[in-house]
């Protein structure tokens, strides 16, 4: 089969690999039919994410068809269309009992693209498959339910609900990304009082505007005054950092008000001054997290029911074997306008059996956060 090899830092290529084989009775086979490109891939292609090792598959976000399943496998079958959930819980640990999926240490979390070989690919085995694999319904859209397996669950756990987004709140989206677009549309679950989006490019501001952003800035001096003006210089009461820079962390810490709550979502490559010397008499509460895909049955109801908008954040479609020209395009965001790309189907700009790595470990940070083209400052 065909799939997007890591070669190391700055390195990959679309190359013919041995097809992936059942290694656990809980394992599936997966037939690719639509992927997507998530910031992490881009994080790991600039060598962010050290403990992935040269020659394992990308990606861990993907819909498709089930092939094959072990004999230990309840929820699908072969034939059954599926969403691949970029989190795969053992459902036996303790962390995966407490429904903390992310953190699994019974083999999985976030292992796709990571630990193993990933879904950028024709074909992908996926671990743990009654928890890994979600059914979808005939009705189902497959562009947007593969905005499922990551950005929407990402954007929704790791940033609305840790900052606890509630009803009149300001709340400040530091980088309109996928990510951070998807943090917009589910914090406005919430009947937020208003959302201030934050980015460079004026495309993705605009984008943030249509998913119900009441403000925006576009700024490399820092987005403090705009958020003073809007709330009579008390802050924001929550500031979501989707961006994964030093400079934007540190530009929530000063935008959000006292008692305020500040969630990260980006995944960060250098390390961040936390600068308590000022921050410690101001009550702040600031939360990290990977994804734990608890709420991904939740946000596909909401999807069928078409309460997400999902496809609002697609902006280029390619064939599979258009993956390098995919990862160029994404890669350049600030000129080709990209957002969400998704891999599969007939090439639309919507805008202007045995793996090579097959160890499995412990989750580490967030898979999923927007390129690093869209940094805020």
């Amino acid at each position: 089969m065909k799939a997007l090899v890591f070669h190391g830092p700055g390195r990959s290529s679309w190359d013919e690999v041995p097809d992936p084989g059942l290694r656990d009775s809980a394992d599936a086979i997966v037939r690719v039919d639509t992927a997507s490109i998530c910031g992490t891939d881009l994080h790991i292609l600039k060598g962010d994410v050290p403990d992935v090792r040269p020659g394992t598959v990308l990606g861990h976000e993907a819909v498709g068809e089930v092939v094959e399943t072990g004999d230990d496998v309840r929820t699908v079958r072969p034939g059954d269309r599926v969403l691949v959930s970029c989190v795969s819980p053992c459902g036996r640990c303790r962390f995966c009992r407490e429904r903390a999926y992310g953190q699994c240490h019974g083999g999985g979390g976030w292992v796709l693209g990571r630990l193993i070989d990933g879904a950028q690919a024709e074909y992908v085995r996926v671990p743990f498959a009654d928890l890994s694999l979600h059914p979808l319904a005939g009705a189902a859209d497959t562009l947007e339910a593969v905005l499922l397996a990551d950005v929407f669950p990402t954007a929704y756990e790791v940033g609305v609900l840790n900052a606890a987004v509630r009803p009149g709140d300001t709340v400040a989206v530091v980088g309109t990304g996928p990510v951070g677009l998807a943090a917009i549309a589910t914090a406005e679950l919430f009947s937020p009082g208003r959302i201030i989006a934050v980015d460079l490019l004026p495309t993705r501001l605009e984008a943030a505007k249509r998913l119900g952003a009441d403000a925006v800035a576009q700024t490399t001096e820092g987005p403090e005054p705009l958020v003073d003006d809007l709330t009579g210089g008390l802050g924001a009461d929550v500031v979501i950092e989707a961006v994964g820079t030093p400079e934007s962390f540190e530009a929530c810490t000063r935008m959000a008000r006292p008692g305020g709550r500040i969630a990260n979502i980006g995944v960060h490559g250098r390390p961040v001054t936390l600068h308590l010397e000022d921050l410690w008499m101001r009550n702040l509460t600031i939360t990290t997290g990977l994804v734990d895909t608890r709420t991904t049955p939740t946000l596909l109801s909401m999807l069928a029911a078409g309460r997400l908008p999902a496809a609002s954040l697609i902006t280029h479609t390619f064939e599979l074997d258009q993956m390098e020209e995919a990862y160029d395009v994404f890669s350049r965001a600030a000129d080709t306008g990209a957002l969400k790309i998704v891999l599969g189907v007939p090439t639309r700009p919507l805008v202007a059996r045995e793996e090579t790595n097959g160890e499995t470990g412990q989750g580490g940070r967030s898979p999923c956060t927007g390129p690093r083209t869209s940094s805020v400052m």
